[in-house]
């Protein structure tokens, strides 16, 4: 499946392939600062003319800055926008997401589904939901579900973050401190034994954290790629989640240990 996104005014394609470039790009400038155009044609195994126009585009979003022969880092975090990050893993993320809608038993109740393009994934899965209300900080799983479904959503108010399209602050945390859900499905940009759930960003971890403290059950998706990733801000120890959604190609010695603190991990295949 491709996603349509814009840059500089111009329509982009974003392929499941050109989604793991961009990522492993950032990722190689988080590690190194600094890479060079040869290092990056080899280990993707791709022209330099499609790494050129890979590095622009990520330079028009302000993740780096084209030099001579590469690529120097930014000030702002190696995190992948939302709108690439669809095309990114796409066969795990359908799978993952469509466990855990089946884990969401049927009857009334309300339900928290947080950011990211695995959790939007979910929220596509409970568009034939009709005994669900569900409360969202993401624009994205709001629009999913407000476009085409009879679910009753309900959104926070908050800043909207630029990257991962969600609202987040002292408004956000507020509306989502005021309420009690049956569960809330959310998504990680890390997850490891040792650091529980983290994301890039305090101020998004600080909301995510209001979404999990009043969840009857909380349920973690995540694609295998976020297992084993620390990220800057915890979100939930592992006490706090009751269940992990995580494809098969995930390290299985590190679930093992997350078994091991009382998460029910569910393993999908693709």
């Amino acid at each position: 499946m491709n996603h349509v996104i814009s840059s500089g005014g111009q329509p982009i394609v974003a392929s499941a392939k050109r989604s793991k470039r961009l990522s492993a790009i950032l990722t190689a400038l988080a590690e190194s600062s600094a890479v060079s155009l040869a290092e990056l044609t080899r280990g993707l195994e791709s022209s330099p003319a499609t790494i050129r126009r890979d590095l622009a585009l990520l330079e028009s979003q302000g993740f780096l800055t084209r030099t001579h022969g590469g690529a120097q880092a930014t000030e702002m975090k190696a995190e992948l926008p939302v709108r690439y990050r669809d095309g990114a893993e796409r066969e795990a993320k359908v799978a993952i997401a469509r466990k855990a809608a089946e884990l969401i038993p049927g009857g009334r109740q309300a339900i928290a589904i947080g950011g990211g393009s695995t959790a939007a994934e979910v929220a596509r899965n409970l568009t034939s939901r009709t005994d669900l209300t569900i409360v969202t900080n993401s624009l994205t799983t709001a629009y999913e579900l407000a476009s085409r479904s009879k679910v009753k959503v309900v959104m926070t108010g908050g800043v909207i973050r630029p990257t991962s399209f969600e609202l987040v602050g002292t408004l956000a945390e507020g509306a989502l401190n005021a309420i009690n859900v049956a569960m809330t499905v959310i998504g990680a940009d890390g997850i490891t034994a040792a650091n529980g759930l983290t994301t890039f960003d305090d101020t998004e971890a600080r909301t995510n954290r209001s979404m999990v403290t009043h969840a009857g059950r909380v349920v973690v998706v995540a694609d295998s790629t976020k297992l084993g990733e620390v990220r800057l801000a915890r979100v939930a120890e592992l006490s706090e989640i009751s269940d992990l959604v995580i494809d098969d190609a995930a390290d299985p010695q590190e679930l093992a240990k997350i078994e091991r603190c009382g998460v029910r991990v569910h393993r999908v295949h693709p």
